[in-house]
Parts: C-alpha cells; structure tokens; sequence
C-alpha cells in the first residue's frame, strides 16, 4: 500500500487529521528492544503543534498509546501498533473547502481520485498531522541505531532567503542534542531570530513561507546499499517525499554539483590518523552508487510553503463548475519546516535500520 514503505522493516501509517486517531505500525521490529517511552515523547515533543505563533494554534498534547507488540519497556517481536488520539480537531473550518480545493493542496487530486468520498478535514490522510506517528517510528529506530553508535539529526537550513550554517564535514552527536535542545532548531540562533522574523512577518501577511532542513547520519558503516534501483538514496528519497510538504531531495552537493569541475566535486581519498580510508571532503553526501562510503550520509529536504493561507485565492467550485475565491478559516502553521525537522531525522533513521536489518 501507499501508505507504507520499508523493505525489512515495514512501516505503516494510518488515520486521518480529524479522525478519532492517528496512528503507525512497525513489521519485523526485532525482539527485545528497549524503548525509552520518556525521551520518545521529548523527541514527539519536537514536531508537537500549539507551542508559540510560529505553528498551528491547534494544540495536542500527542502521546502515544502502545496497542502490541510492546511488553514492559521492550518490544516483543509481534507487530508494533501505536495510535495518538486527536483530541483538539475543528472540522467546521473546513466545510467550505468540500467543494472549493485549496490551490497548492491535494483537495482536488483526493477528490479525483475517490470520487469526494475521502475524509479530507484538516487535510484527511494527507495532513501533515499524520507526520506524528512517523515520528513515533523513527523515535523508536533513533533509540536502536543510537545504541549501535549510529546518530541522525537535522536542523533548518534556510528559510525565506535566510540560510543557517552548514553542518560541518564531520558532525558530532553533541552538535545533534544541542539543536534538538533548542526551541527553534538551528546551529546559528541568530539567523534563527531572522527566520522566525521572516514566518512571523508572513504569517502576518495572512502568507505562508518554505524551508529546506538538512539532515545527517553519522556512525553509519560503510558498504551498505545496493546499486541502480534499489540504493541508499533510491529508498532514503521515496521515502521523503513521503512526508506532507516535501518537494525536493539532495544528497550532499546535490544539484550544486552540477555547476562544478570533477575537480572540484571529486572527494579525495586519504588514510585517516586511525588507519581507515577517508575522504578529504564529502561533496557526495556519504553514498556512491547507492552504496554508503563510510563518511557522514548528508542531504537536503526542500519543504513548499503552507498552502493553507488567509489571502484570497483563485479556485473553482466543483459542484456549480464556476470560478470562484477561496479564504481559508482555521489554524494552520505559517511555515511547517521548522516543525518537519524531527520528521526528516525519523524517517531518515527508518530508512537507515531498514537496511541494516536487511543485512
């Protein structure tokens, strides 16, 4: 189905914004992992809306309730079902947009392909709600690949013209925790106040802006993936663009590299102080031909702007085929990429245990 993706671990989510739940399983979680229930819901915490103006009003409190496959703190080796109850859902705001789509939205592409028979409230299946028990998955698989020395995490990298700094050749997992740590998650905090500046400023506009989040894995080893089809980046990228909002994946340079000499874009080879092969620098993210190099595995997630706005727009009505004007009523997040770090390190760490329980 659509809606899951792992080829080992198989990940499946479920539930609709405004439904009575949300939800995700996990197939083939091995036996016997602990699950820090606590740090899981920090980490939930992360992506968590209601907290200030700079998301949705909309505030749930998103715990996560274990259905299976979970027995005193550890996983049993059955499927894992966990659901988070929606408690704080308006689905009067969304009335008028049954009939008239929201431009930028899959309103209208739902209602092709259902015939208007899907619950679209807050968005339905397409929210980015349904990111949050993503995000209970991915906690899960940061928790194992942590006690393997594997580390994933991300910050925002630019939003509206404002970029953060770059992660460095070699992050650290202090560098991870101390931008997890941070109410808006950047390195700089000063281009940090200029992209919150720049959501409030749109937000005040009755306007929406985008982001792009970089992500990295450090610890992971080399030698992992496959070639042509079925590579760490073929299955890193499906899965990202799995995630509501997302418009664009690269890997390392990414298309930056298309504007460079093989000189320049080439990682040259050296023996580190501990013996091992290294890279001078790390233009190709981690992965050639789809198999990892043993260097930090970096990419870049491009995030469009919140198509739910308060501006006017230009849209039609589907029952009177007539062109019409749209003001959409509601709570929605100005910006959703400072919220959708959290969600890119945890499909991330799913996609990286995938693989690694494949071999």
């Amino acid at each position: 189905m659509s809606s899951e993706f792992g080829n080992t671990l198989r990940v499946g989510v479920f539930g609709e914004s405004h439904g009575r739940a949300i939800g995700v399983t996990m197939q083939n979680l091995p036996a016997g992992e602990e699950i820090d229930l606590r740090a899981l819901e920090a980490f939930l915490d992360r992506r968590r809306p209601g907290k200030n103006a700079l998301s949705t009003a909309r505030n749930e409190p998103d715990r996560p309730v274990f259905l299976s496959g979970l027995l005193e703190g550890k996983t049993t080796g059955s499927p894992l079902c966990v659901i988070i109850e929606n408690q704080d859902a308006r689905s009067r705001d969304y009335a008028e947009l049954l009939d008239k789509p929201r431009p930028g939205h899959a309103d209208y592409t739902a209602y092709l392909k259902w015939a208007g028979q899907a619950d679209m409230r807050g968005g339905g299946h397409f929210s980015g709600r349904l990111t949050a028990p993503l995000c209970i998955a991915g906690g899960i698989a940061k928790q194992i690949l942590a006690r393997k020395n594997i580390f994933v995490g991300a910050h925002l990298a630019a939003v509206a013209g404002v970029a953060d700094e770059a992660f460095p050749l070699h992050p650290t997992q202090a560098l991870f925790d101390g931008i997890a740590q941070k109410d808006f998650p950047v390195i700089n905090d000063e281009k940090g106040c200029a992209m919150q500046a720049a959501i409030l400023s749109a937000s005040k506009d009755g306007d929406s802006v985008g982001g792009v989040i970089e992500c990295a894995a450090i610890g992971f080893p080399a030698g992992i993936g496959n070639p042509m089809f079925d590579g760490m980046e073929n299955r890193l990228s499906a899965a990202l663009f799995g995630i509501p909002a997302v418009k664009g994946v690269e890997f390392g340079a990414g298309f930056a590299a298309a504007g460079l000499r093989g000189s320049e874009n080439n990682d040259p080879y050296r023996i580190g102080e501990d013996g091992a092969i290294t890279t001078v620098t790390n233009h190709a993210g981690g992965i050639l031909g789809g198999i990892t190099t043993g260097q930090p595995i970096v990419l870049r997630v491009g995030v469009k702007p919140t198509p739910s706005i308060a501006k006017p727009q230009k849209t039609v009505s589907l029952s009177r085929r007539e062109d019409t004007e749209l003001i959409v009523h509601g709570r929605h997040d100005p910006c959703v990429a400072h919220r959708a770090v959290p969600v890119v390190e945890a499909v991330t760490a799913l996609v990286l245990l995938d693989f690694l329980l494949e071999e």
